[in-house]
């Protein structure tokens, strides 16, 4: 049976969308949050690091580095897929034989019994899912050396987009970027399969060809709090990217930029500090190590250290060196102001947002444009 992945169809943009536009397609929908890029009231976190270099003038979206996270997932998944196939299912066969008899003998006839048929095929089955997990991992590898970023330059309040094969860069005003987030299920084989994203995207105002960038998301609120990282950057809300990337303070002075055994034993230290403190109990202390030592401790780390110098050593592709100079900070007089349209709306949001928290936020942009549009008619 083939599986029937969720479809994610690019949005049009010679349509006119504007943040709080939700537009629904079999299977999922698309919610915009910009143009005009109003905020979202969503915390500002880059949870898989896809914010490169961040500086005063500048922040580089995708090419970003590998995280321990992704070698967690790649390692771990399969390796507690086969201890439950392998030793919680015996074990909870022999805990129902022992229920029913009140029996202890009949507890590990049943566990004995369960394990050996289990053992093999459990075996086979994470050997694989573990080879299928490697080759998507390199796949993405590859993609890291590859990726070209995109630049936001705040002080300017422009991005600039490398379209590769020679291209020249496209430079866009950035309150005319098109942003959504997309929401997308679908049924497989193995059940119904959920899909997120965060996409941008422009028209060419030179030759009206549409651009798009996408990057996959784990959930929704991630995706909302990238799009809130680059968002809060650009209207100077935020200023570092341990702002977004470390709101723990795992990275400590001296420490390499990326994540790697040193956040491993950084966040030991600041567990073992707050329990010390009160701040969390021994279950939190448990589960914490319970999850590590399921994936394999830190051994995605050292690999992540591995792969980062592997992609430092071969190298990474770059912005073009024409934007050396659009890249470079400008005197604080030269800084481009935001529209009077996004002032005002993002404060009308702002309040909204503050008297109904957990509304959502696509539908309070949807109202602010609504009243707009009618005070202005």
């Amino acid at each position: 049976m083939a599986a029937n992945k969720p479809k994610t169809p690019r949005p049009d943009m010679a349509q006119p969308h504007r943040a709080g536009d939700i537009r629904s397609f079999p299977g999922g929908k698309v919610s915009y949050l910009s143009p005009v890029p109003l905020p979202t009231g969503s915390a500002p976190v880059d949870f898989n690091q896809a914010i490169g270099e961040m500086n005063d003038a500048y922040l580089d979206f995708g090419g970003s580095l590998p995280t321990p996270f992704t070698w967690q997932f790649t390692l771990g998944i399969p390796f507690i897929g086969f201890l439950m196939m392998a030793f919680l299912i015996p074990v909870m066969g022999g805990g129902v034989m022992w229920a029913i008899s009140k029996k202890v003998e009949l507890f590990y006839v049943g566990f004995d019994g369960l394990f050996n048929e289990s053992f093999s095929s459990s075996l086979v089955i994470c050997t694989l899912a573990l080879i299928m997990a490697l080759v998507i991992k390199c796949q993405y590898h590859f993609k890291f050396r590859n990726d070209v970023p995109t630049r936001f330059h705040r002080q300017r309040r422009e991005v600039a987009f490398a379209p590769g094969d020679g291209k020249p860069p496209i430079i866009v005003p950035w309150e005319s970027i098109a942003a959504w987030v997309t929401q997308a299920q679908g049924a497989t084989q193995y059940g119904v399969q959920r899909q997120y994203g965060l996409g941008l995207g422009f028209i060419d105002p030179e030759t009206g060809q549409q651009h798009f960038l996408e990057l996959p998301q784990p959930g929704l609120s991630l995706a909302m709090g990238l799009w809130e990282s680059v968002r809060a950057y650009m209207e100077y809300e935020v200023h570092t990217r341990e702002e977004i990337q470390d709101p723990n303070g795992l990275h400590r002075p001296g420490d390499p930029p990326y994540e790697g055994v040193h956040t491993f034993h950084n966040a030991r230290r600041r567990l073992h500090r707050r329990h010390r403190d009160g701040e969390i109990g021994l279950f939190k202390v448990s589960m914490w190590y319970l999850w590590h030592i399921l994936v394999l401790w830190t051994l995605p780390f050292h690999l992540t250290e591995w792969e980062i110098r592997a992609i430092h050593k071969a190298g990474r592709k770059t912005l073009p060196a024409s934007l050396d100079e659009w890249s470079q900070p400008l005197p604080k007089e030269q800084w481009a102001e935001p529209s009077e349209e996004l002032k005002r709306l993002s404060a009308e949001v702002r309040q909204r947002h503050a008297q109904q928290p957990n509304r959502p936020i696509t539908a309070i942009f949807a109202e602010v444009y609504a009243e707009e549009t009618t005070l202005s008619a």
